[in-house]
């Protein structure tokens, strides 16, 4: 790879003190950061293979959505009036239709959810689903970095429960071996609700062999914590932790419903963190609000995640970091509980830290993969400010990211897309969303 500078621009490090350098500098070689510093400490951009004057724009990590779904762009709008995170608004909006999903569907559906993530600043992705293999082929080949948890549903089925354990471990192995930016996980989908406690045991035992991390549901709606206080007098939490989800990496979704001892065994852990996935939650119409403040009091590391579309509509982080501020707000009684600064943390280095990857990305650090973006700051909606977070998060849009690298190459520049034509894909998804919704259609008038 080439040598390159960017500069004249305000750059945002998410270092351990927030290091802003206003006019700044950042620099990579071979898809490594190199350097970063102020004006004063430029180096002659004649020294690189291409420099790059960014005046008026933000420069900072690329955002890390940690919790979503990218196939299900095919739902997007499908479920309005339902509770994803019940239940029974899960499967009477979403498990019917998915039946009739084929892998053909999938690489137009996650092509176009990366599409849409790259173009407003996410670098870095989560994703938990079945045909986990064609989502990571997809992922790939869209340049962006990506941890897939193979998504296990049980539904009371032994038989397909052990296929599925079987599958994701011939998908992780295949994916381990593998040259690419793509991250093999389990997946459980939620705890005891569709998993049996026979099958969840098997799946710690297959994470530990293999040295991964597992993503899940956790506390995401009533039926968790109900189906385990009646069967065993404990939360999904406390349940999970007797079974031994807690001494790896575990990375839990939602987590609304949690009580102080739940949150005392988060902190406890070695590897546990929560993806806090705001307008998600908010849509879903539940009481419910993950205890934020909390947790990060208690020390866990707290992420960022859109979840699906069918649930937010957007994959745009920068507005998922201002819901998360105003829920924040809104369930502690409190103004700004959560700074402006440390929700611009919760996207980048603490979503890093979740997935395992900060040793990498996150920050703009010398070593670390140069995973960076560009936020134009020139428009409406921006002016001076002593706090640019705030004004990022509170003024904020994806639509406004210009250019994005991942480990040093060019994804986005100047609001394009450089592996793939987006005019191209979306004909590609349009095409295919038409004929997986009219195979449902099809399905519903032969039951």
């Amino acid at each position: 790879m080439s040598s390159v500078l960017i500069y004249d621009a305000t750059i945002l490090t998410v270092d351990t003190q927030n290091t802003v350098f206003e006019g700044g500098w950042v620099a990579f070689l071979n898809g490594r950061i190199t350097g970063t510093g102020p004006k004063s400490t430029q180096p002659d951009p004649a020294g690189f293979d291409e420099a790059t004057a960014l005046p008026g724009q933000l420069i900072m990590p690329g955002l890390v959505n940690a919790h979503t779904h990218s196939a299900m762009v095919l739902f997007r709008g499908r479920s309005e009036g339902q509770s994803l995170l019940t239940m029974e608004g899960w499967y009477n909006s979403i498990r019917e239709p998915e039946l009739s999903l084929i892998a053909s569907d999938i690489g137009p559906a996650v092509a176009l959810s990366c599409a849409e993530m790259a173009l407003s600043g996410t670098t870095t992705f989560c994703d938990q689903y079945f045909f986990a293999e064609e989502i990571a082929q997809a992922a790939a080949a869209s340049g962006l970095r990506a941890v897939i948890a193979y998504g296990i549903v049980q539904l009371g089925d032994k038989d397909r429960g052990e296929d599925e354990l079987a599958k994701a471990a011939a998908f992780i192995e295949k994916q381990r071996s593998a040259d690419g930016r793509v991250i093999p996980w389990f997946g459980p989908h939620a705890p005891y609700v569709d998993n049996s406690e026979d099958l969840l045991r098997a799946e710690v035992d297959m994470a530990v062999k293999y040295g991964v991390g597992m993503h899940l549901h956790m506390a995401a709606g009533p039926e968790d914590n109900e189906e385990t206080l009646a069967r065993y007098g404990l939360t999904a939490t406390q349940a999970l932790s007797r079974d031994g989800f807690f001494a790896g990496r575990v990375h839990a979704a939602h987590c609304l419903d949690l009580s102080d001892e739940d949150i005392a065994i988060f902190a406890a852990a070695p590897a546990a963190s929560v993806s806090y996935n705001a307008t998600a939650g908010l849509r879903s119409g539940r009481e419910g609000i993950c205890p934020v403040v909390k947790l990060k009091a208690a020390g866990v590391t707290v992420a960022l995640g859109t979840d699906n579309v069918a649930a937010n509509n957007s994959y745009d982080m920068i507005a998922e970091m201002r819901v998360a501020g105003l829920v924040a707000s809104h369930r502690e009684g409190v103004a700004q509980p959560i700074s402006s600064a440390e929700l611009v943390r919760m996207a980048t280095i603490e979503g890093a830290k979740a997935l395992g990857l900060d040793h990498e990305i996150g920050s703009l650090e010398i070593g670390k993969a140069a995973d960076i973006i560009a936020v134009d700051m020139r428009g409406p909606g921006y002016s001076e400010t002593p706090d640019i977070e705030t004004v990022l998060v509170y003024s904020g849009s994806g639509r406004d990211v210009t250019h994005v690298w991942v480990a040093g190459e060019d994804i986005v520049r100047d609001r394009m897309l450089q592996r793939a034509d987006y005019q191209s894909i979306r004909s590609n998804y349009s095409a295919t969303y038409q004929d997986f919704w009219a195979r449902v259609e099809l399905a519903r008038q032969v039951a």
